[in-house]
């Protein structure tokens, strides 16, 4: 396939392409995802989340400054949420981090949720895979930053990033949250505001109760990505985690929990695919009226449509 040839050669115009028809589900998506995924499995793959308004975008531009000049490639990832009323998105990672638009080295896809959970978009796990198949040296995928259920990063990346500012609660937030036990590296973003001190401190005693990584301490690192203050610390801990990764053989385990997440999603989409139109549309919203009138309990309903798509048409032997 002449696309993915350009893909792999670091076209990254031809990536794009591929980006869109995988995105839009177009029926040349699938074989481009066949055909990339075989090469994809080098890259470096670093979430970050956090609440609205701690700085992720800036501090993934931070980040890429960084490794641009240590010679690295980096793709970024930015989800956006959708509006539930146009059902578009503002996209506005893309606006912010428009300093690096111009830098060959530098690939970034904004992405909507279209009512997707979690903080990312359904289609942002094959995405990473193109990037990954196109030679990138890191990928980021900066989460919408919807705070408490943006989990989900955790299911698709190496290392996952939990950036926090003074004066918004973050601590408390994040152990309520579970967010505490996705955090590979904690990072105090705007650290020269009043109040980072005690958020360290914070964060610091939660960490004495949260689950620990066998043979890895979880850093809180403080920076002022306006100014790249910081951001030096912040590529070395994910260094530190990687090599961490490596050692316990994590890393794989890692994989297999992207592998096992994108399996899970896919399985769902197909058994609801059949009730989505037609009479399997049809055969839903009836099941949905017996449960709501209780003539019917919910897991029996579950299993009597399950048993309708394994049922074989009449034409078949």
């Amino acid at each position: 396939m002449a696309l993915v040839e350009r893909v792999l050669a670091g076209d990254r115009r031809a990536l794009a392409q591929a980006i869109t028809a995988i995105v839009e589900r177009e029926p040349a998506g699938r074989p481009l995802l066949a055909a990339l995924h075989p090469k994809a499995g080098r890259a470096r793959i670093v979430g970050l989340t956090g609440a609205p308004g701690v700085g992720k975008s800036t501090l993934t531009a931070a980040l890429t400054r960084h490794w641009r000049r240590a010679g690295l490639s980096v793709a970024i990832v930015a989800v956006d949420p959708t509006s539930p009323f146009s059902g578009g998105a503002l996209l506005g990672d893309r606006i912010r981090m428009g300093e690096l638009a111009t830098d060959p080295g530098v690939f970034f896809r904004s992405l909507a949720t279209r009512g997707a959970m979690g903080g990312l978009a359904a289609a942002t796990g094959d995405v990473v895979t193109a990037l990954d198949a196109a030679g990138f040296d890191r990928i980021i995928v900066e989460t919408i930053g919807t705070g408490q259920a943006e989990v989900d990063v955790i299911t698709m990346v190496h290392s996952c990033v939990v950036v926090l500012i003074p004066g918004m609660g973050d601590g408390v937030q994040a152990f309520k949250a579970g967010i505490l036990e996705i955090a590979d590296l904690f990072v105090i973003n705007k650290a020269d505001h009043e109040g980072a001190e005690r958020l360290h401190e914070q964060m610091a005693a939660m960490l004495e109760l949260a689950p620990k990584q066998e043979g890895y301490a979880v850093p809180i690192l403080a920076t002022v990505a306006t100014t790249d203050e910081g951001i030096d610390s912040v590529a070395d801990g994910l260094d530190a985690h990687w090599q961490h990764l490596l050692r316990s053989g994590k890393h794989h385990e890692r994989d297999l929990l992207r592998a096992r997440t994108q399996l899970q999603r896919l399985l769902q989409a197909q058994l609801l695919a059949p009730f989505e139109q037609g009479a399997g549309e049809a055969a839903f919203e009836a099941a949905v009226r017996d449960v709501a009138e209780r003539r019917v309990d919910p897991h029996g309903a579950v299993a009597a449509l399950v048993a309708r798509t394994q049922e074989r048409p009449p034409h078949e032997p």
